[in-house]
């Protein structure tokens, strides 16, 4: 009886709070507002912290927290890397969250220096679950038959891809082991062993698999994939300490060719030389500074070059001329002239390029010094300048940013002021 008067009481809404307390059981007091003493309160603490972890908090439901091992790891290595994989694969047989895992792995690869590592791919891959993702049928195959875990190692593929990694026939068997000769994974894995050696096998400048961080070969490897378009090119390696009054002690590696120490023997010594610098070449990942010396161009021979150029090619056969009705045929003069170099452009002739250990001016001097000692006379001749280029306004306005530039009130001052954003240091 007691039961159905608080039903119909609450009903109708009569029912009182007093009531309410009175009768209410203790372990349903979870109401939102609800109010009570303070002493009611923190007895009720604990059963509240523990609806509101089962619940998530807000009344809907939240994903468990799983603790990111690789952001708490002292040791930034591959070893302690692969043993936090190998923990979290021995821990449970189920081996739950594994996801959530390995994308957690994937993203603190490059904070161990384990990106280009196929042996921790591997690893990765082999935390997932065994014969349990394998379709079994035509549409589990075609529809993506556990499209979480799925997608979650194409993923990881792509990030091998991207990163220049390539699989082998292991890797293979794993994903057949998981995924099934169906699985969408395996199919990623089939594209990238049909097109990563292609592309790996097409560049003219092949590299190691591990380019090496010792910046005398970076160096090296800068300058002679430079100097491949004129095959009788030379790379050099000189040493500073080897220069009379050298302050760098230093290495210097330079590249030139035979063409370019004749050219620079039939350069004029009333002309000047420009050192041209620092330019980037990237070597993978790696990037070298290089500086050039170069003349400005000749405009006489680029004039005669475009002559001949505008003339009649006699190899052209969309007008042929027949000699018909007793006109003679067309004459054929033999076109001889002057050959345009591949190192004479139309921004400046190329003489030699350099990569050096510390880039300074003397450094350069030194490089100068010993091309003249090794062949090329001609520079003790002929005036050689700086010509370093700088964009250092240019990017202190980009950090700064145009809003904490002072801008003065005369338009004239506004002027220099915006001219002084893309100003560079020419230093002659």
């Amino acid at each position: 009886m007691i039961r159905r008067m608080n039903c119909l009481m609450r009903l109708h809404g009569i029912y009182p709070n007093a009531l309410c307390q009175r009768h209410a059981p203790a372990n349903n007091r979870n109401y939102a507002n609800q109010t009570g003493t303070p002493d009611d309160e923190r007895a009720a603490g604990g059963n509240q912290q523990n609806s509101k972890n089962r619940t998530g908090g807000g009344g809907s439901k939240s994903l468990p927290v799983v603790r990111n091992p690789f952001t708490a790891a002292q040791e930034k290595t591959k070893g302690s890397y692969l043993t936090m994989v190998e923990i979290f694969a021995g821990r449970d047989v189920h081996r739950r969250n594994h996801v959530e895992f390995i994308y957690a792995a994937l993203k603190h690869m490059a904070e161990f220096g384990v990106e280009n590592d196929l042996e921790v791919y591997k690893a990765l891959i082999n935390v997932m679950p065994k014969g349990k993702f394998i379709p079994t049928n035509l549409f589990q195959s075609e529809f993506m038959h556990y499209p979480k875990q799925q997608q979650c190692i194409i993923d990881l593929l792509e990030q091998m891809e991207d990163n220049g990694v390539m699989p082998d026939y292991e890797m293979e068997a794993m994903l057949l082991n998981v995924f099934g000769k169906k699985g969408h994974p395996l199919r990623k894995y089939w594209r990238m062993m049909y097109w990563m050696p292609k592309f790996k096998n097409l560049s003219p400048w092949p590299l190691p698999d591990h380019v090496p961080d010792d910046t005398l070969e970076i160096a090296k490897l800068a300058v002679k994939r430079m100097c491949t378009v004129d095959l009788r090119s030379q790379v050099s390696v000189y040493e500073t300490k080897n220069v009379k009054d050298a302050v760098d002690d230093t290495w210097i590696v330079s590249g030139m060719s035979a063409e370019q120490s004749k050219l620079l023997r039939e350069h004029s010594q009333k002309k000047a030389l420009y050192i041209e610098g620092p330019f980037l070449i990237w070597i993978r990942n790696r990037r070298i500074n290089y500086f050039t010396l170069r003349a400005d161009p000749d405009l006489e021979l680029l004039a005669s070059l475009d002559e001949q150029e505008r003339q009649i090619d006699q190899d052209d056969v969309t007008n042929i001329e027949v000699p018909f009705f007793g006109r003679p045929p067309p004459r054929r003069h033999n076109q001889l002239g002057k050959v345009r170099s591949v190192h004479q452009q139309e921004d400046g002739t190329i003489f030699a390029i350099c990569a050096t250990g510390t880039s300074t001016k003397d450094s350069l001097l030194s490089w100068i010094r010993l091309l003249e000692a090794n062949g090329n006379a001609a520079l003790g001749g002929i005036p050689v300048l700086f010509r370093f280029t700088s964009t250092v306004p240019a990017k202190a306005v980009e950090i700064e940013g145009a809003s904490e530039v002072p801008v003065p009130s005369d338009s004239r001052s506004k002027q220099n002021v915006r001219k002084s954003k893309i100003v560079k240091f020419n230093l002659i």
